[in-house]
């Protein structure tokens, strides 16, 4: 377990998955989207299963591939695998073939579609939620109706679709190989690199994005230039140390050069960190903010009135559509605080525990696994996955019975020309003096000014 090239390996993936979280629009808009109740576990749930899939395939696929290469039944018998094939992801579907055959290869054909797909789709919502609520609804028509929004928004993806094929086919045919995106942008696992390569995933290239991020919202005397200057700066310092460290140490700039360890480490740190320097500077330079955040409860709802319409559904069962009341503003509040406090807690604990408690002692004394113990370690694998496959393939159908019974049901009024012309609901009966959707967030938003008053 004592390796130096594992060590650096460890410290770039850790740098650089801060920026696949903290910098993907995606996470935001499942938890906006998410109800508070819901949000924290399903997080907590779904990161924890995730993390059974990279370390039980690296520990069964890759070491089966080690140990098949000398067989005749391995694809590339009798030579190993040349180092291209390796960074090019092929160790998984070259072990799969050498074990199950044809069966494997498709098996590896569905599972890279599936992991694809779902990454893809992600980014796709991502980055038209930007385009659409950000930009478009913003800047160019602040009066755009619920179903004029979607219309750009399924629009952007669609562009956004094409520009992400014709980027990843260009890096492909240029030799830019996945391990090399992956160290330098550093996603997810396998299948992501390729979905995720336009929007710049972190690394070298987005990590400077971090801190500036998160005190945005965790801490209020950071000023707009900080948070808009202090990316630029460190990206500037990342590539830098990135592309220094690469020609010091072989003399050269090159896809092999720039894709090796040391520069990865140089360019992915400099990139989390330098952001420290250039923030409480420019904070102090151009004076402290002090941001209220509790004028973003004033934030308006969109406004979905031509959707139901044409849904023939009542806008007050669109989940987030009607407004909500003092009451259950505080009571949302408590569930919060009480959601962050677990957060933390977790965080502590989940953190000490996968970082230093599991890793760190075994790398310590550089221990070597007996039989009986990587028996032990491939079980827990193994049941671990299994976990993670009732988390996220079975529990979720279980907890969205009701919704999904209450599509069935709509579709079934639909097709069948019961659903109704009308729209019902408060969130339309202006004439007995109830409220629109827009005036309930309104609501809200004046319900939190006045506490901080």
């Amino acid at each position: 377990m004592r390796s130096q090239e594992g060590a650096i390996f460890f410290v770039i993936n850790l740098v650089g998955n801060f920026g696949t979280v903290f910098m993907d629009n995606g996470y935001y808009n499942k938890a906006i989207a998410a109800s508070p109740v819901h949000a924290l576990p399903g997080y907590v749930m779904g990161g924890l299963s995730w993390f059974a899939i990279p370390w039980l395939a690296a520990t069964t696929m890759g070491l089966s591939a080690l140990a098949l290469e000398s067989n005749p039944v391995f694809p590339t018998f009798p030579s190993r695998m040349a180092d291209e094939d390796v960074t090019a992801g092929l160790v998984l579907p070259y072990a799969a073939v050498a074990l199950l055959g044809k069966g494997g290869a498709a098996a590896t054909l569905l599972l890279i579609f599936m992991a694809v797909t779902s990454a893809s789709s992600s980014e796709y919502i991502a980055v038209s939620s930007i385009f659409t609520y950000d930009i478009y609804q913003t800047y160019f028509n602040p009066r755009a109706s619920g179903k004029m929004l979607i219309n750009m928004a399924h629009s952007f993806v669609i562009v956004y679709a094409i520009l992400l094929a014709a980027f990843s086919t260009g890096l492909y045919y240029i030799g830019i190989s996945m391990g090399y995106l992956y160290l330098m942008m550093v996603v997810d696992h396998f299948a992501i690199v390729v979905s995720k390569s336009l929007t710049a995933r972190q690394g070298v290239i987005i990590s400077s994005a971090v801190l500036p991020a998160v005190l945005t919202l965790m801490w209020k005397k950071q000023n707009v230039f900080a948070a808009t200057l202090s990316p630029i700066l460190g990206l500037a310092c990342s590539l830098i140390a990135w592309l220094v460290t690469a020609k010091k140490e072989f003399g050269n700039l090159s896809v092999t050069s720039t894709g090796s360890n040391n520069p990865m480490l140089a360019g992915n740190v400099v990139a989390l960190l330098s952001p420290l320097v250039f923030i409480p500077i420019l904070t102090y330079a151009f004076g402290p903010q002090n941001y209220d955040y509790k004028s973003m409860a004033a934030i308006r709802l969109g406004n979905d009135e031509d959707i139901a319409a044409a849904a023939h559904t009542d806008l007050e069962e669109i989940p987030g559509v009607t407004g909500m009341s003092a009451a259950d503003f505080e009571s949302e509040q408590k569930k919060l605080q009480r959601a962050s406090l677990i957060a933390k807690s977790m965080t502590g604990i989940l953190t000490l525990a996968l970082l230093i408690l599991w890793p760190m002692p075994l790398y310590g004394t550089g221990y070597i696994f007996s039989k009986k113990f990587f028996t032990g370690w491939v079980s827990v694998g193994i049941l671990w996955l299994f976990c993670s496959s009732f988390c996220v393939g079975l529990f979720p159908l279980w907890e969205g019975r009701h919704s999904m019974a209450n599509t069935f049901k709509g579709i079934v009024r639909d097709l069948s020309g019961k659903g109704g012309a009308s729209i019902r609901g408060r969130a339309m009966e202006g004439s007995d003096g109830s409220t629109s959707p827009r005036e309930e967030s309104d609501k809200v938003g004046e319900v939190a000014m006045e506490k901080k008053e």
